[in-house]
């Protein structure tokens, strides 16, 4: 009996082993950060307001077999709240965003595998809203946007022996998407109660919708886990309907970041 149950867990200690062979690593990371932002809206106001947000970032990446196993995808999801006032200080917004970004990247090595080159398409979507807290009529503006955007990033490994660095910058530019806009002078209740809604879905590109989102990250490998520490610049902005936005954010952030196999 005792000789059944030891190769019993013999074979499946092998059966693990050759499917660890076929794991694919998965690298996961949780931030968070705090920094500064600046809102504008003309639906809302024809003033800017700066002030402060928390934002939280959850980042999922691994290897795909596409392409001779030469592309990577990543899973961004990321939402932020702000609290900013304008210069005279006589009224102040609220906001809070979410964001959700699909991206395959295809991989570059150079110099033995210590800079990574990575391009690729990347699917956006995001959700919010602004509030002004002084506005009677119209105190609210909604947030709705889809995008195709390009992705490009650049990984070097420091194989320093104590610590060992690796160094990222990413870059995220929209290029063609739709956007949800109310017109000029044009309040939610026409839209969706009395049905005019004719022109609130947009069409987006480089010419109504130039925006950018570039962070630079550095992940730290101490003996039992990964920190890592970045700075994000998003940067978007909009002119539709006649209504301009735009809504810049920078932010210093700080996670860990974890590592495991899925097995097959």
């Amino acid at each position: 009996m005792r000789q059944k149950i030891i190769i019993s867990l013999c074979l499946l200690l092998v059966s693990v082993g050759m499917r660890a062979q076929d794991a694919n690593p998965v690298t996961r990371s949780t931030m968070y950060g705090m920094g500064v932002v600046n809102l504008y809206d003309t639906y809302l106001s024809p003033m800017e307001y700066t002030g402060v947000q928390v934002r939280v970032l959850r980042e999922s990446s691994r290897m795909t077999p596409w392409m001779a196993g030469n592309v990577s995808r990543q899973v961004l999801f990321q939402g932020y709240v702000a609290a900013a006032e304008n210069r005279a200080e006589t009224a102040s917004e609220l906001a809070g965003m979410v964001n959700w970004n699909y991206a395959l990247h295809y991989h570059f090595s150079l110099f033995e595998d210590r800079l990574t080159l990575l391009v690729g398409p990347m699917a956006q979507l995001h959700g919010g809203f602004v509030y002004n807290t002084r506005n009677s009529n119209n105190p609210a503006q909604a947030r709705l946007y889809a995008n195709l955007a390009v992705s490009g990033m650049a990984q070097y490994r420091i194989p320093w022996k104590r610590c060992p660095l690796v160094l990222r910058y990413q870059v995220d530019a929209p290029c063609v998407g739709v956007m949800f806009s109310p017109q000029y002078g044009q309040s939610y209740y026409e839209i969706f109660s009395l049905g005019h809604a004719d022109g609130t879905v947009v069409c987006t590109s480089f010419h109504n919708q130039p925006s950018l989102r570039h962070w630079l990250t550095a992940d730290m490998t101490f003996r039992r886990f990964i920190l890592r520490a970045g700075y994000m610049a998003d940067m978007h902005q909009a002119r539709v309907n006649g209504l301009r936005s735009h809504d810049y954010s920078h932010t210093f952030m700080l996670g860990l970041v974890h590592k495991f196999v899925i097995l097959k």
